[in-house]
């Protein structure tokens, strides 16, 4: 049996791991780390709970997922072009439940974007629910509130 410990460090890693391809552009390598029905959800109203029936920035699905990498490839979409350069931090991640089917984390998370010789910061509470399939952890949803959800979101060319 894993230790609370343990259970943090190994979510964690995939946290982590997630940053990074996001801001090194790994998209498909992104997609691979979801659980086929899982949720990305960026909702307006950072208390919201209800995120299929309430007005979101973002709540995909997986084919959702697929249409906003594929948009985000192409170059054809004019907040994708040219691409932002994202780096992001992630810190004071806290386990707020652990089971054999789901460990869920909260953390913190720093965006920094610079595109067309503007730099924007978003900062955001992210909740990270995830699964233990095949000898890995797989992402089933992942809650973005943005600590400024209440100001107008600019066109956001990534995925936060």
């Amino acid at each position: 049996m894993m230790t609370p410990d343990s259970v943090l460090f190994a979510a964690m890693s995939v946290i982590n791991l997630e940053g990074d391809l996001l801001d090194q552009g790994e998209f498909n390598a992104w997609l691979d780390l979801w659980q086929h029905d899982g949720l990305y959800v960026v909702p307006i109203d950072p208390n919201e709970k209800d995120f299929k029936n309430s007005l979101n920035y973002a709540c995909d699905d997986h084919h959702m997922r697929e249409r906003r990498v594929k948009r985000l490839y192409s170059g054809e979409s004019i907040s994708t072009t040219p691409r932002a350069r994202t780096l992001r931090t992630l810190s004071r991640f806290r386990l707020l439940a652990s089971s054999e089917d789901l460990i869920v984390v909260r953390g913190a998370q720093s965006l920094w974007e610079h595109r067309k010789g503007h730099s924007r910061h978003y900062a955001a509470d992210i909740t990270w629910h995830l699964k233990p399939q095949d000898g890995r952890l797989l992402i089933t949803q992942k809650v973005i509130r943005l600590v400024n959800s209440d100001d107008v979101l600019h066109s956001i060319g990534y995925i936060l």
